[in-house]
């Protein structure tokens, strides 16, 4: 068990394209009540089952484990909430943290956000140019929730 904390915002223009290779995902949702969502995430040749409780603020308690690729196919395939969750995701390292931005495919097609995890809630940090508007509070741009509500029906 870990605590997840983290804020998110709006990428705004192309500054931070090319700081990073692009690495692709692909995740559904099993569960996305609002006390815990649970998820299985693709990338390469590696899957996890993710469970995640409510957010407190910017910060939430999170389960994660490895599981067998196929596992997590036959799920994908199955057994997930619609539409699955493709995106681009690029680490970006800069200022001794690691920001992650994810740029959606699909029903979510258009949505670029960036996250970046914090040793604690209050921890002061320098906002790359491209980084826009914080969405770290608002619940439409959580990845469950882009199950139900997509940002292309926004």
């Amino acid at each position: 068990m870990t605590e997840e904390i983290e804020r998110k915002f709006l990428v705004e223009g192309n500054g931070w394209r090319g700081l990073a290779p692009a690495v692709y995902f692909c995740q559904g949702y099993l569960s996305t009540i609002k006390e815990r969502t649970v998820r299985v995430r693709v990338c390469d040749t590696q899957a996890w089952l993710t469970i995640k409780s409510t957010n407190q603020g910017i910060t939430r308690t999170e389960f994660e484990y490895s599981i067998p690729v196929e596992d997590a196919q036959h799920m994908l395939r199955y057994m997930i909430e619609q539409p699955v969750i493709e995106k681009y995701r690029y680490h970006i390292r800069l200022n001794n943290l690691v920001w992650e931005v994810d740029e959606f495919l699909g029903a979510n097609q258009g949505l670029i956000v960036a996250e970046v995890e914090l040793s604690h809630a209050n921890q002061q940090i320098v906002l790359p140019d491209w980084i826009g508007q914080e969405v770290s509070d608002d619940p439409r741009y959580y990845n469950s929730n882009l199950v139900s509500l997509p940002f292309t029906l926004w």
